[in-house]
């Protein structure tokens, strides 16, 4: 009898782990439906990144810039950083993709938030590391309970702040005493995608604290507030022995050559950028009134979304909301760790009036 025909087998660990899920983007039988599930800018982007975007085309041949230098320089000239502790990537997840591969493995901890940025046990599940998922304290990052859960196989924490997907934040004074509780050889991530969205006074996305610290790396996008989400450009500020370590084993073209003269576009248009965080302020805090006034539970965002808590009668439950308004046209999000809750990027200023105006009419329907 022959023997079983050998196939190629992946580490042990992949085949177990759950793979990240999008946000949905299509409803069967609807053929345009209005998409508020994936934190979208809806203002757009700047109309200088897309004229940049367009002049890349007849270059597009050629391989793009390996180390983004003008990239990084732009970003630095813009926040006032060192370019050479700059390093971008295919959006911010990769570069925290990246951190796990080079930082973690099997026998290795990864701390994160239980509701958190699902790039993180996705990545910490591929590398064979255990991930330690902290429960959020008032929606945001719990310090006290990072700290605890800290152990001498640790080797990252991740803090999304803003958190994806509470919208909550931590205060920078918070964000300190986690540093400062956490081994030198620990890093922390502070995952600022959300950092152009912020309007709360007491709050910083880190570069100061990785400037005066060895084990602090600072991510961000362009994918939120600056609206090239399709481009997959993101980059982060952090020490020099992490990035060399980052350098090492990123893609060498690893950011598209359309994506870079967009986001060095982007960047510089501080106008454009300015409005479109005034346009986000002023629909979230419009969206939360409503919503606040037809009873939900709204947790306060410091971010171009809004986590929403409905009743758990079956009549009126998030299920019953999300499918009420895919039903009509609008895709929000529904969370698996948060199935009593609904995700509502902001949109367009018709778009909200829209899904507000959805909104009452189900909260107001009689039970069925």
């Amino acid at each position: 009898m022959a023997a079983p025909k050998a196939t190629p087998k992946a580490h042990d660990w992949i085949s177990g782990m759950a793979p990240y899920v999008p946000g949905k983007a299509k409803v069967d039988g609807v053929t345009n439906p209005v998409k508020l599930s994936s934190n979208e800018c809806a203002f757009g982007p700047s109309p200088a990144a897309i004229d940049a975007f367009t002049r890349s085309a007849e270059k597009i041949l050629r391989y793009p810039e390996a180390d983004s230098a003008v990239l990084r320089g732009a970003i630095a000239a813009i926040h006032g950083l060192d370019a050479e502790r700059i390093i971008c990537g295919a959006g911010s997840d990769d570069i925290l993709t990246l951190l796990i591969h080079s930082y973690a493995g099997p026998g290795d901890e990864v701390i994160y938030s239980q509701y958190g940025f699902m790039v993180y046990p996705v990545q910490t599940a591929a590398v064979g590391a255990t991930g330690i998922a902290v429960p959020n304290k008032n929606w945001a990052a719990d310090v006290d309970g990072i700290l605890a859960a800290v152990t001498s196989d640790t080797k990252l924490v991740f803090i999304d702040n803003p958190n994806n997907p509470t919208g909550a934040y931590l205060p920078w004074p918070e964000i300190e005493r986690l540093h400062a509780g956490l081994p030198a050889n620990v890093i922390l991530v502070l995952d600022a995608a959300y950092a152009e969205c912020v309007t709360a006074a007491d709050y910083k996305a880190g570069a100061e604290l990785v400037e005066r610290a060895e084990n602090v790396v600072m991510t961000r996008t362009f994918s939120k507030m600056y609206a090239l989400a399709g481009l997959r450009v993101g980059w982060a500020y952090g020490p020099h022995a992490i990035l060399d370590i980052l350098n090492r084993v990123r893609m060498p073209f690893n950011v598209c050559l359309p994506g870079q003269p967009a986001a060095i576009a982007a960047v510089e248009d501080t106008e454009h950028l300015a409005r479109s965080v005034d346009f986000n302020h002023e629909w979230r805090a419009a969206m939360t009134a409503r919503l606040d006034a037809m009873g939900l539970a709204v947790v306060d965002s410091q971010t171009n979304f809004i986590l929403v808590g409905f009743p758990t009668d079956t009549a009126h439950s998030a299920k019953a909301a999300n499918e009420f308004l895919m039903q009509n046209g609008y895709i929000v999000r529904a969370l698996p760790a948060l199935p009593d809750h609904l995700r509502i990027s902001v949109g367009k200023a018709e778009q909200n009036q829209a899904v507000l105006s959805l909104l009452t009419e189900f909260m107001n329907g009689s039970p069925q």
